[in-house]
């Protein structure tokens, strides 16, 4: 009766370290979805910002190029005549 009462133990043993292993793979795999979804959304963010830059940048050197800059003089202005 022992050998069969301790087989029936060794038995659910293996089921629950059965069951915490696939529990674990489970858990894991949610992790690494989870985490890949934050690494893309990090990449899409980066990718937009980095085009306003540029775009920004763009603008800028156009503003630059189409309307140099002149130096201009102020009047002297005379004091009470």
């Amino acid at each position: 009766m022992s050998v069969t009462m301790n087989s029936k133990q060794t038995l659910k043993n293996r089921a629950d370290a059965r069951f915490k292993q696939e529990e674990r793979a489970r858990d894991a795999r949610k992790a690494m979805t989870e985490y890949e979804a934050q690494a893309l959304a990090i990449r899409e963010k980066t990718a937009h910002l980095k085009a306003l830059r540029l775009a920004r940048e763009a603008q800028e050197q156009a503003l630059e190029h189409a309307a140099p800059k002149t130096n201009v003089r102020r009047l002297k202005t005379r004091g009470n005549r």
